[in-house]
């Protein structure tokens, strides 16, 4: 590349270094291959379940036979799988446009998946309950793998991408 004047090769050098930063910054958030989240690990992002914060980590149990707990930090909340009458699993696609703007316009072309698991059940008191979990890439198909062979139900795909993220 080509510099004219110094001021152009200053503004260059700030810019370049500008960057290294932000690339740096990034890589020291984001969590290394092999230490992804758990394939238990999730997000409530919404539902009817009023004992569940939005926005909460749990960890989602599926090693006993009969019930599935969604584990908080200090509290729990179980469903028998026989209630469970509801599996849906979805992806939301966006571009990466913060980081394109601020790193490199390459990022555009990456695109951020995120994993959406919907599961209905019936309570106690015969209500219908709704939980929605953000799901990490890692941990999506052993969750919906293991949900299907627990619950007997089959998992439905929101559409044909979500199908092939999920079935792999």
């Amino acid at each position: 590349m080509e510099i004219c004047c110094e001021t152009c090769y200053s503004q260059y050098v700030q810019k370049s270094q500008l960057r290294a930063c932000v690339a740096a910054l990034t890589l020291s958030l984001t969590p290394l291959s092999g230490a992804g989240p758990d394939a238990s690990k999730a997000t409530y992002v919404g539902g009817t379940v009023s004992a569940i914060p939005r926005k909460s980590g749990l960890r989602v149990d599926l090693t006993a036979p009969d019930t599935l707990t969604f584990r908080l930090a200090h509290s729990s909340v179980s469903v028998p799988y026989r209630d469970i009458n509801t599996l849906e699993y979805g992806m939301r696609v966006n571009r990466r446009y913060l980081e394109a703007l601020l790193i490199s316009p390459m990022f555009l072309v990456a695109k951020r998946r995120t994993h959406f698991l919907t599961i209905g059940y019936e309570d106690a008191d015969g209500h219908q309950q709704a939980v929605i979990l953000e799901v990490g890439k890692e941990g999506i198909r052993p969750l919906l793998v293991s949900l299907e062979a627990r619950t007997g139900r089959r998992v439905e795909f929101q559409d044909e991408e979500a199908r092939k993220a999920g079935k792999g």
